[in-house]
């Protein structure tokens, strides 16, 4: 088949474009005044808020929905950014079902818990709609520090630096800045445009410059950055894609999950988006999830998603995963590909099923072949281009809890390095930690 006949199949499912605003609409649209209101009202405004340390940024939650329920959204903004500066974006991509709601003492006691990150994207969004930036700088130290990446671990920890009155200049290696928040999440999660619109927010503190298409490697290396600043900060997240390993995976119409979300997200008309007819996803997290609601909501006729292991082993939340199905997935546990099948083109994949035996995963004997013209692959990512001097374990950059790396002058949080689960508020946290532990650093005060 060639490679017109290919493109020719695959886009043939897809939907006409009112049909396809409607798919990709905000996934929890924003509260109204009254609506924050209400919803504020139900809090307990616990002492000792589980809710405040289920949250990797510690955010006073009780404070700032206190603050919405008495009128006062801009504050409760500024008490969320205080600790989370990428509180707007979290608000809309953070896992909350499995972290600050999932402790809620509503939920525990009534199954409906406080709806915090709706709460937190009012407040957020009343702020930035007057685009106002509500930190100052401090007095310029006249230090300067490097910082790879423009995502959300090294957007933050350049926004604290400039809070203390350092000067940063990110390096970023594409043509835009936002990282995962820009090019990694579904596109009904953040629409019109918020994760630019948030990095604009941000740099609106001053002393922040970007630098783009200006990746660690060639002319930009470790040793060249320290030599020119005070300090390095590596935020540069997981580049790399992990292959399946099986003969034919080269074929049109293979290709991995992340590549499809991001043309995706980068994509302005929806109806010249390609896809197929018949879509699988192999993958457990939310990678594998986000591409496959997407797939199926671009037109596909059907979609599914296939992980080694069984449900409650799947890093995408149940959440998620039913959200997934409520558009039509279909989801498979237990079992792993062997094969992909296809003569230039891709036309099937085939499966073996799985079981977990001594705590060991084994494939059994007997299997299934899907049909498939469109096969994404999200079973992990890898660190490409880590710097030889860098202690690696585990395929990321090990770092202390403070963010320090092995070389000394040179720190990284984020999904590049060692530490917490790759979500973005946890890459907020590792680069606000990070900032403050650089700063006393250059202050003589660590």
């Amino acid at each position: 088949m060639s490679s017109k006949q290919f493109e020719d199949g695959i886009t043939a499912g897809r939907l006409d474009a009112a049909a396809l605003e409607t798919n990709f609409s905000d996934l929890h649209p924003a509260y109204d005044p009254h609506e924050a209101l209400v919803a504020a009202d139900r809090c307990y405004f616990c002492h000792d808020a589980p809710c405040q340390v289920a949250c990797p940024t510690s955010i006073d939650i009780p404070l700032f929905i206190r603050q919405i329920a008495t009128g006062t959204p801009e504050s409760a903004a500024r008490t969320i950014l205080e600790d989370n500066i990428l509180g707007g974006m979290c608000a809309r991509v953070c896992p909350t079902e499995t972290l600050c709601e999932e402790v809620c003492v509503r939920e525990t006691a009534e199954g409906k818990p406080v709806e915090i990150g709706r709460l937190q994207r009012f407040a957020t969004d009343t702020l930035m709609a007057k685009s106002s930036q509500p930190f100052e700088r401090a007095a310029l130290t006249g230090k300067t520090v490097a910082v790879v990446g423009a995502g959300p671990a090294g957007l933050a920890c350049a926004h604290r630096l400039a809070m203390h009155g350092h000067d940063v200049v990110i390096f970023e290696a594409r043509k835009k800045g936002g990282g995962l928040n820009e090019f990694g999440i579904a596109a009904y999660k953040s629409t019109n445009d918020f994760a630019q619109a948030e990095v604009d927010w941000l740099l609106g503190i001053g002393g922040i410059e970007i630098r783009y298409d200006a990746g660690l490697g060639g002319a930009i290396s470790l040793d060249g950055l320290q030599a020119d600043f005070d300090a390095v900060f590596l935020g540069m997240g997981l580049a790399g894609v992990n292959a399946l390993g099986l003969e034919g995976e080269d074929k049109d119409g293979v290709m991995p999950a992340t590549e499809f979300i991001e043309e995706l997200r980068q994509t302005t008309d929806l109806t010249g988006m390609a896809i197929g007819r018949h879509v699988v996803v192999i993958g457990g997290g939310m990678t594998a999830i986000d591409a496959g609601a997407q797939a199926r909501l671009l037109g596909a006729q059907d979609v599914t998603i296939v992980y080694r292991r069984g449900q409650e082993a799947m890093a995408a939340s149940e959440f998620e995963q039913d959200l997934a199905a409520q558009k039509g997935v279909r989801i498979i546990h237990n079992a792993t590909p062997v094969g992909v099948e296809g003569n230039g083109s891709l036309t099937g994949v085939r499966f073996v099923y799985t079981e977990t035996q001594d705590g060991k995963l084994v494939t059994l004997d007997d299997g299934f072949t899907l049909p498939a013209d469109q096969l994404f692959t999200a079973i992990g990512q890898s660190l490409n281009g880590a710097p030889e001097s860098l202690d690696v374990a585990g395929g990321k950059i090990t770092v202390s809890d403070a963010g320090q790396t092995s070389v000394a002058g040179v720190w990284a949080g984020g999904d590049c390095a060692s530490g917490g689960d790759d979500l973005t508020v946890t890459a907020v946290a590792e680069g606000r930690d990070a900032a403050e532990n650089i700063h006393a650093t250059l202050m003589g005060e660590a």
